[in-house]
C-alpha cells in the first residue's frame, strides 16, 4: 500500500467546494466555538448530520463532556468569523459581531448565521486523528442569503468568486 502524503491529501480533497461552518457548545465560562467543513447529512428520519473534529481542537472534548452542539452555516458576508475560529487570535472587533442565543436544551446557535442545527450527541466515531461525531437534530433555522464557500485554500462567494486567500 502506498504512504498518502498528507499535504497531497489536503490538496486533493481541498478541491471538493464546501459551504463553511461553525461548530458551537458551551464551555464552562463562554461558548466554544471552531470553524469547520467537515460536515454531512447523514438521515432524515431521526434527522442526523455528522462532524469530524480533531482531537486536538478544545472543542472536541467539551462536545464530548457537554452531549450538545449547533453546526451554524455562514453567509458570504461572514469571511471575519470562519477565519476568527479557524486561527483563534483573539480579535475584539470581531468577537463584537459574534452573538449567540441558547435553545431551550441550553445549546448555543449564532443568531446571524444562514442557517443552525442544534444537537444532541447521537453517537461518536473513532476517525484517526479526529472523531465523527453525529448529531441528532434537535431545532433547526434557515435564513435567506448566499452561503459561504470554502474551495482550495480560499473563501468565496457564489455571485463573486473567490474573496480571500
Amino acid at each position: 500500500m502506498n504512504k498518502i502524503d498528507p499535504k497531497d491529501f489536503r490538496n486533493v480533497t481541498g478541491s471538493f467546494a464546501t459551504g463553511v461552518t461553525v461548530i458551537a457548545t458551551q464551555g464552562e465560562t463562554n461558548i466554544h466555538g471552531m470553524t469547520a467543513n467537515a460536515f454531512t447529512s447523514v438521515s432524515l428520519d431521526p434527522p442526523l448530520i455528522l462532524v469530524s473534529i480533531s482531537k486536538n481542537a478544545n472543542t472536541h472534548d467539551l462536545i464530548k463532556s457537554n452531549k450538545k452542539f449547533s453546526v451554524n452555516f455562514l453567509k458570504e458576508n461572514q469571511k471575519e468569523i470562519a477565519s476568527y475560529y479557524a486561527k483563534k487570535v483573539p480579535n475584539p472587533e470581531v468577537e463584537s459581531k459574534l452573538h449567540y442565543t441558547m435553545t431551550e436544551n441550553e445549546i448555543p446557535v449564532l443568531t446571524d448565521s444562514l442557517a443552525s442545527l442544534a444537537c444532541s450527541l447521537w453517537e461518536t466515531y473513532d476517525g484517526g486523528d479526529h472523531t465523527l461525531y453525529i448529531g441528532r437534530i434537535e431545532q433547526l433555522e434557515a435564513k435567506e442569503g448566499s452561503p459561504l464557500i470554502f474551495y482550495k485554500g480560499a473563501y468565496h462567494n457564489i455571485d463573486e468568486g473567490v474573496i480571500s486567500k
